[in-house]
This record gives structure tokens, sequence and C-alpha cells, in this order.
């Protein structure tokens, strides 16, 4: 049975024009890294590197050569790019990737044929003798990751023969221990080790690599989580979600369900037993919160983003094998107020008229009062720096399945999609009806100003989300059209065909399904009713924060605040709420402020801050 597929690659055109914006940025970023930099670490280590002067414009924090995770950041660099030739076909990435490629074999045929690290061989011989060091696999992973996603999405052949011969260097290290000598050195980060080992099964289908799974079944976490034991909680996060995901990757590698148990059981500790923040996000510190007690953990260090992206990625996995819509509501939570709100900040300060620029925030604080701190393009390189750049080459991806004849809508984003079907080939394309009535996005008037009914006729910012997809196909074409139907809707969705009802429904828990012969142009119409609502913690229901259907709202303060509501409220914090500053030029604004405050609170979605001070969960009292 043909398992389900999401749809990628140049089979999706993202046109949502604030994440368009993202991925351009994001790839302009990966071009501006010199290739010698990029390479320095892997160069130093091999002995290639020859120049005695000191460049101060070279990659600097972990990228550092005196930090132990030096050389992490090529990896994501590497996927990067893959990722962005297997969209567009970027050649001007590609012979970019590819003359890096080249550089670290070369670096792997100077360490004696295997080694093609940034780090020295003697680092995993300082952890199985106990030796405290820092987290050399996840450092390797990376770039055996960026290795084979150029040689899976982008054709490089060189790069496949370099993470295999790699690989044997980790065969015949890894034989040299006792199981019980092993699983102390898997207590040691490792990060996706186990999923390079299963990719490069399903590519190669070598026997070394059923030898690398056996070994780096971490025993110690796996089998506490199929017993239903909370092995999570104040543990760090970020360490254990990439072994997961390398459960995902070798259950689809083998077919041996007990890697799909091991998932399922941990998404349970996680995330249906922890709870999340409003913002879909989790963990303080790095590490997970206790099961469903959030207040003592708002803090300055909540939601790292490389948990969300990691988590994303589970809950993705997650879907494909279910079918269950709630994993793509995780995902958009996650998108719109992780993803989106800890990268490429742009904005116009109005005060001094200047653009104001944030590259990443590693957080994001949710303790009253914060701020988030946004690192620099060559003087940080932690973690998130490297998901940062993937998950930003990613944004095309998660919004649309194929299961046969079965398209699944998993998100709401202007974009077009193609698939094959026995027919042929079809293509859908998603809109938006914004029902501005004007095209004028900024201050530059280019664009014609023709009199219209849809301007004066929605006088304020619609109470709806309106999705309009158009079939486009040379042959009549039989299939069924899957919408998921939101959480965060406030009433019923409406779906019509060609202008007639098709269904109304709130049921969130499944897919509303139109089935048909479609002919081209074709329309369905998707009515998605959206409003604010107050997400209270699961261990304080007096204090929550706003959600305007998937994002989450701050208020602007530079003081902590509690909201106290008036008798005409009645008890619902969402009342106390009112529209402010909802349009500009062609577009509505998701803005609001406090109606009986004193002083008034303007509430902004948590991905249009930037260097304000803000406040994400707020106590609310009745006023006497």
């Amino acid at each position: 049975m043909a398992r389900m597929k999401e749809l990628k690659g140049r089979s999706v055109v993202l046109r949502e024009g604030r994440l368009v914006e993202r991925a351009k940025l994001n790839r302009e970023y990966l071009m501006s890294l010199e290739n010698r930099y990029l390479t320095r670490n892997f160069d130093l280590e091999a002995g290639r590197f020859t120049n005695r002067e000191i460049d101060v414009n070279a990659m600097g924090g972990w990228e550092s050569p005196t930090c132990q995770l030096r050389g992490h950041f090529l990896g994501h660099w590497l996927s990067a790019a893959a990722l962005y030739y297997e969209q567009t076909g970027d050649m001007e990435l590609k012979a970019k990737a590819d003359a890096v490629v080249a550089e670290i074999a070369a670096c792997q045929k100077d360490n004696g044929g295997q080694w093609a690290a940034s780090i020295p061989e003697k680092y995993l011989y300082w952890i199985a003798a106990g030796r405290n060091i820092w987290a050399p696999q996840y450092t390797i992973h990376k770039l055996l990751m960026g290795l084979v996603d150029l040689y899976l999405y982008a054709g490089n052949d060189e790069a496949l023969e370099v993470a295999d011969h790699f690989a044997d260097w980790f065969d015949n290290w890894s034989a040299g221990y006792t199981r019980e000598e092993f699983d102390n050195i898997l207590d040691y980060e490792t990060g996706g080790m186990l999923e390079i080992w299963a990719e490069l099964l399903e590519i190669t289908g070598s026997e070394k690599y059923r030898r690398l799974l056996s070994r780096y079944y971490r025993a110690r976490l796996f089998e506490p989580l199929l017993q239903g034991e909370d092995v999570l909680t104040n543990m760090h996060a970020n360490t254990t979600i990439p072994e997961i995901l390398g459960c995902a990757r070798a259950y689809e590698a083998t077919g041996d369900e007990k890697w799909l148990e091991i998932v399922k059981a941990y998404w349970k500790c996680a995330v249906t037993d922890r709870g999340c923040f409003a913002t879909g996000g989790q963990t303080q510190g790095e590490i997970w919160t206790p099961k469903m007690k959030l207040k003592a953990r708002l803090g300055k260090r909540n939601q790292e983003h490389c948990t969300v992206y990691n988590m994303m990625r589970l809950a993705q996995f997650l879907f494909l094998e279910t079918q269950d819509p709630a994993f793509l509501q995780y995902m958009e939570y996650n998108l719109y107020n992780g993803i989106m709100a800890q990268s490429y900040y742009r904005a116009v300060n109005t005060e001094s008229n200047r653009e104001e620029k944030g590259l990443l925030t590693y957080f994001l604080p949710m303790q009253a009062v914060s701020r988030k701190g946004w690192s620099g393009e060559m003087d940080s390189f932690f973690c998130c720096h490297g998901t940062m750049v993937q998950a930003n080459a990613r944004l095309n991806e998660g919004i649309y399945y194929q299961d046969g004849s079965r398209l699944y809508v998993g998100q709401y984003l202007n974009s077009d999609v193609e698939f094959e079907l026995t027919s042929g080939r079809v293509r859908i394309e998603q809109r938006e009806d914004t029902m501005n009535g004007l095209l004028q996005s900024s201050s530059e008037n280019n664009v014609a100003q023709t009199v219209n009914e849809i301007a004066g006729a929605q006088e304020s910012r619609p109470g709806v989300r309106k999705y309009v997809f158009t079939v486009r196909t040379k042959e009549p074409s039989t299939f069924t059209l899957a919408l998921r139907i939101p959480e965060w809707i406030r009433a019923k969705a409406l779906i019509l065909v060609n202008g007639v009802t098709e269904e109304t429904t709130a049921d969130s828990t499944r897919f509303a399904e139109v089935y048909r012969v479609w002919e081209d142009g074709d329309q369905v119409t998707v009515i998605l009713p959206i409003g604010l609502s107050f997400v209270a913690l699961p261990d304080d229901a007096s204090m929550g924060a706003f959600r305007y259907g998937p994002e989450v709202l701050v208020g602007v303060t530079s003081q902590e605040r509690i909201l106290r509501l008036p008798e005409e409220d009645e008890g619902d914090p969402t009342k106390e709420l009112v529209t402010e500053d909802e349009r500009q030029w062609g577009q509505w604004n998701v803005h609001f402020r406090t109606e009986h405050q004193e002083p008034g609170i303007s509430f902004v979605p948590i991905n249009e801050i930037g260097y304000e001070p803000y406040q994400m969960y707020f106590k609310v009292e009745d006023r006497d």
C-alpha cells in the first residue's frame, strides 16, 4: 500500500508574501557567506589552512576555531542550499554548494580517506573515556545531513561518497565497545546520527547501516518511553527530538513497527500529556517543562528555535502516518508564532523612518516584560542559527499532501500545487481573498486606484478568512479535495463549490472533503470565521494569552500589567480588546488595544515584534 506523500520541491510554488520575503532573505544570506569561511574549520583540521593571519571577518561564535562545536553550521547550510535547488533549480547556489563539497572531499582525502569532520577524532574517544566534551556527534551529524541532502535534492554524487566513506569510520569505531559502553556514549548528545544511518540504509542498502542502526538504538531513552514513563520532565529537549526523528526515519527505511511506537510514545509524553504554550511551542531554558505546569516556566528563555523546527518535522511525519489534522494544526501555530516570530524580522520604525532588522532570536521570551534578543549575521552561529536557514528554506513544505486521488490541503497559504493523477497533471491555485478592495501596498502609489464595490462595501476588517482554490486541468479529472478545518475558527466553516454551498462544519478533527469530476476553472471557496480567543495556562485558568486565529498577540508594554475586567466584559477577556489601526494602505492589520485599562495597551502579533518590550501572558481579574 502506497504511503501518503507530501508535495514539495518544484510541485509547490509559494506565493504568500511574508513567507516569500523570508525565503528570499534566507537565500541571500546563504549566498553572502564565503566558502573559505564555511570550510575554514574543516581545512584547519585537515591541515589545509596555511594563512597565518587572523581574519576578523571570519564566522565567529560557535564557528570560532576555539569552539568544540566548530563546523556544525556548514551542514545546515548545505541542506538549505539543496532544498532551494530542489524547489527552483538554483544553479548559482548549487555551484557554490558543489564547490564546498569538493573541498570537504579534499579534506577527507588528506585526513586518510574516512574522517571528514571539522573536529578531531579524539573527541569521540574522549567521550568513550568519560571525559566531558561538547557534543561531537551532534556536530558531525550536521555535516552528514548536509551531504546526504545535497545528494538527494541536488544530485551531488560526490557528497554521497564522502558521507559513505565517513560512515566507515563510525562502523569501525563503534564496533570496539560493548553494549553498555556504547550506551554510555549515547548518553552524550548524538544529534540526528540515527536518522542519517537510516537515510543511508535506504539509499545504499549496505549492511553497515543496519549495524549502525542497531548500535545507535538508545534503549535508556526508548524503552522507558515505550513503558509510558515520563523521561522528559526537566530534561534537555533538543537532545532527544533528533533521536526520535531518527526513529521515524528508521521506521520508514525498515518497516519495523517498534520504531513507530517509539515516535508515538514520545509525542504523547512531549506534547499530548505535557501541553504547550499558546504559541504551540514548549521548553524553558532548553528543557521540557513538567506536565501541564507552565506558569512557573514563563521566562526569558522559552521556546528554543531548534525545538520548534524539529518538532514541526516530527508532526509532519506523524501526520503522514495518521492523517490526523491535529498535527497540521500544531505546525500552523509553530509556523506563525515560532519560525515567523524568531527569524528575519524586518520593519520600518515609524519614528525614525529607518528599517529595523533582526536575523534570529534563539529563544522566544514569555516572561513579563520581555524583549527578543536578535543575533548578528557573523557573530553567533549557535545551533538555532543552523535550523533557521533550514526552516526558511522549507517554507513551501507542509502545505499539500497526496494520497492516491485525494489531495489534502494542510495549510491556508497563497500557493500553487501540481500533482499527477491517472487522467493527467492537475494544478490548483490557492489564493486568499483579503476583501480589501485596493492593491496599493505602500506609500508608493503605483497602481490604479479604480473605484470598486469591495473597497466601500467592506468597511472594517472582515470577520472571516476567505480562500479560493481554482482548478487548472486540460481534461476532466476526478479527485477528492480534502480541506483542513482549523480548531481556531469561531463559528462553522463554509465550503462552496462554484458558488454553491457544499458543506458547513466546525469539526476540526476531520477534513471536509469535496469529491467530483473537476473541470478547468472550477473553484472551491473556503470561509473560515476568525476572531479572538483567550488561551489559558493549563495550571492557572486566570492567566493566559490572546490569539487571533493562529497568531498569538502580545501587549506592547514596558511594565508588567494585570487586566482588570469591568462588569460589561462579563468575565470574557476577549471582550476587553477592540480593533486598533486596522487599515494600512491596501491591507488589513491584526492590531488591537484594550478598552478599559489605564493606560491602554496595544496588541500586535508576536511575529511583528522586533525590539519592543512586550507581555504575552496576562493575569485577568474582575474589577471591584
